[in-house]
Parts: C-alpha cells; structure tokens; sequence
C-alpha cells in the first residue's frame, strides 16, 4: 500500500451555492475556509469521506462528469434531492432504475431507491474508465483493497485504506478523458515523497513548492489526483 484514500474535490464556479447543496444533501457542516473555497466536514462516521473541499476555479464545466457519487434515497423518489435544488436529467426506464440527477453547476450525479438494509446517503464512488480492471486493479495496490468485477464490464474495489464508501467504481465507458476532471479525489502518501507512485506508473503533473504543499498527479488513464505528504507524529 503506498497511500490512503484522503478526500474528495469539486471544482465549482460558485464553491459556497455548490458547497451548500453538497453540504445538505450529505448532511455535513460547510464552512467557509476565508480564501475563496469551502469545505463540506461530514456530521457523522462514514457520512463523507475526511471531507469535501469545493474550490472555485475560472474555468467553465465542458464535457461529461466523468466521476461522481451514486446515493440511496431515504424515500422512494428524488423530490428531497429536487427540492434542494438538483435538476432532473433521466427518471428510471427500461435501462436504468435509477434517477440521473444534476447538481447546481450541472455536474450529473445518480440516486438510488431506498433499499432494505442499506443507509441513505452517498454509498459509492464512479470513475469512467476505458479498462476498468486495470483502473480497479492499479487504485486497489495504491490504497489497497480487494478487485471484484460484473458481468457488464464494471470493477469495483472494496475495502481502500481510508475510503468511506462502500465501493469505488470503475464503469466502461467508449470515450477516452480529454478535459481537466471537475471531481477528484486526494490520497495521503505513507512515505514521504511520491516516488512510490510514480514507479507505479502515476504521472507527476507538479510538485510542492513555495505555493502548493502536495503533489500533483494523474493516474494512468489521466484522472488527476493530490497526493499529501504524511502528517508529521504526534
């Protein structure tokens, strides 16, 4: 294992309006960080992961969400999620039985029916991959974990070293990654520079420097990441 799952980020026109549906619909605590950006820190255990950070950037949404959080409704419907100001994309049909929602900055998002045993709230986390098995299976040696895999071509990896969800899912999709992803997530490393993850086969982007104190990665299809250095003991 070479890092731990740490968070995850949102890039927004608007960090406080985005931050503030996030911040609902996940039942965490936003707050505002004094330079611009926000953070959503999750209420309760596993309600989020270590928290959500929304920073504002100057460039415009393009393309499809490539990676977003599926959610178990509490009732059989999205009127909760609409009410919060999401916007209806797809209701379930013959192809889906989901909902297909979009956040206040379009980001697209999906909701699932209450299901018995289950807790409401975000339960799973989706990268669009071109091989999901080598995307599940390089993610699964960095921050650990066990590869499953569908029928339908999808892997999935359970059991990441700080993941607070229950799966983190790579679905196959016909397209390749070809803008900036508006949602990504960051790992803390458990040694003391990204040399780990590099030899793995990340691509360093940036490292730290009088500005940034983290590195700046892509995986091997191109989704970017921030890998933290460990923090120092106590």
């Amino acid at each position: 294992m070479i890092a731990r799952f740490k968070d995850l980020c949102m890039d927004a026109a608007d960090p406080r309006a985005l931050g503030d549906f996030w911040a609902r619909i996940l039942d965490g605590e936003l707050v505002d960080t004094g330079d611009g950006d926000a953070r959503i820190d999750p209420r309760a255990a596993r309600s989020a992961a270590e928290s959500i950070w929304v920073n504002r950037v100057p460039e415009p949404r393009t393309g499809k969400t490539r990676v977003h959080l599926d959610l178990r409704l509490a009732e059989d419907g999205p009127d909760g999620l609409l009410a919060a100001g999401a916007r209806l994309v797809r209701e379930p049909d013959t192809e889906v039985s989901w909902w297909i929602l979009a956040d206040p900055e379009g980001n697209h998002f999906c909701a699932f029916a209450p299901r018995e045993g289950s807790r409401a709230g975000a339960f799973e986390l989706v990268v669009d991959a071109a091989d999901p098995v080598a995307q599940a299976t390089w993610w699964a040696r960095v921050v650990g974990g066990e590869v499953g895999t569908a029928e339908a071509g999808h892997a999935s990896v359970a059991g990441a070293a700080g993941f607070p969800w229950d799966h983190w899912v790579f679905d196959p999709v016909p397209e390749r990654k070809r803008v900036k992803n508006r949602v990504h997530w960051d790992v803390t490393l458990t040694g003391p520079s990204a040399a780990a993850l590099i030899a793995a086969g990340a691509t360093l982007l940036r490292e730290p420097d009088d500005r940034i104190s983290w590195w700046i990665l892509t995986d091997p299809e191109g989704n970017e990441f921030c890998a933290f250095p460990p923090p120092p003991a106590p």
